[in-house]
């Protein structure tokens, strides 16, 4: 079980660092309704990472099997196509870096973060998991790993709630400091905010980098072991 989640945690820190949902959480934590809707969001977040773990998990189980009890060659071919796939995004995201003075714009979606409120911060949260392809291209590939793995059930759901922990972790520790230090974390959190929205590209090319050769180590090392 350890050298299942040591193997998968590049990837669950891969979606941990991504900047978009770390700026979401600091401009529900800058809002009027900080409390509420950071909390919200977390929760909603969290539950969307582990529903799509899940549900991948379960949907490459029933990849072919190899005689040998090895993860099939479906398994490698699919590893392949998501590494390659990860690169592409990262060569994406490098273009898209803002140039000299440039100042990146937030979509306009995110200008509304103000107002949410408790459950319209679940809702947010739950969407950017589910349907943000980044998360689902990291996901993916864990859960061909879990699917294919010769954990049991007991495991697995300690593997996997370890993983949703781990990837929603940089979402949940701002809100619990904020619970503690709401009034000094403001101006750090302003600051952090900046920074990420222009280097957002950046951090997701490079990470994309890291994670697509990764992937694909991983499905050259399933077809030809």
């Amino acid at each position: 079980m350890g050298t299942v989640i040591g193997e998968l945690l590049p990837f669950a820190i891969g979606i941990a660092i991504s900047p978009l949902p770390i700026i979401v959480v600091i401009l529900t934590l800058l809002s009027p309704r900080a409390r509420t809707s950071s909390v919200g969001f977390l929760l909603g977040w969290g539950v969307g990472i582990l529903a799509v773990i899940v549900v991948l998990t379960a949907i490459s189980t029933v990849l072919p099997e190899r005689s040998d009890s090895a993860p099939s060659v479906w398994a490698g071919i699919l590893k392949l196509a998501l590494g390659a796939l990860l690169l592409l995004l990262a060569v994406k995201q490098w273009r898209k870096r803002p140039h000299g003075d440039e100042t990146p714009e937030l979509p306009g979606w995110m200008k509304k973060v103000d107002s949410l409120n408790f459950g319209g911060g679940i809702r947010l949260g739950l969407f950017l998991s589910v349907v943000n392809p980044k998360n689902v291209i990291l996901s993916t590939s864990v859960g061909v790993d879990l699917g294919t793995s010769d954990l049991g059930f007991g495991a697995l759901v300690v593997v996997t709630g370890v993983f949703a922990l781990i990837a929603a972790s940089t979402v949940m520790v701002p809100v619990i400091a904020y619970v503690f230090a709401a009034k000094r974390l403001r101006v750090p959190l302003e600051s952090l905010h900046t920074w990420l929205t222009r280097e957002n590209h950046t951090i997701m090319g490079v990470l994309f980098v890291v994670l697509g050769f990764v992937t694909l180590g991983k499905g050259i090392g399933i077809i030809w072991p």
